[in-house]
């Protein structure tokens, strides 16, 4: 059984290889912002900058994984969105935020990418 770190990277791994798959294109792994938290994913899908939460889950015991991307959290994505922004001065033409939700109570994982989920 893995804990909770291991079963997170293991989420952003399966999350990335999906991403590769589609053609996204990953420029930056957890990146973090201080103590406000970190970004999963950055990745460009052509001329967008996509900024990616993965949300992982054993059981639906607490919900899907999509349930806890709440107000908070979107909140907070866009401000680690917006010092990603300003550390790294990517540019790109628009960006948008996905969810890559994952879930593992099956017999294969089962993947669903949320494309501009929130704002």
């Amino acid at each position: 059984m893995m804990n909770r770190t291991n079963l997170g990277r293991y989420g952003e791994r399966l999350a990335e290889e999906y991403l590769q798959q589609q053609g996204y294109q990953i420029i930056a792994r957890n990146f973090r912002l201080g103590r406000h938290g970190e970004i999963d994913l950055v990745a460009l899908d052509g001329e967008t900058l996509v900024f990616v939460e993965v949300k992982i889950r054993r059981t639906p015991k607490f919900g899907s994984p999509e349930d806890a991307v709440t107000h908070a959290k979107r909140y907070q994505l866009r401000r680690i969105a917006e010092g990603f922004l300003h550390c790294t001065m990517v540019e790109a033409t628009a960006y948008r935020f996905d969810v890559i939700a994952i879930e593992l109570h099956g017999a294969a994982p089962s993947i669903r990418h949320w494309k501009n989920a929130f704002w």
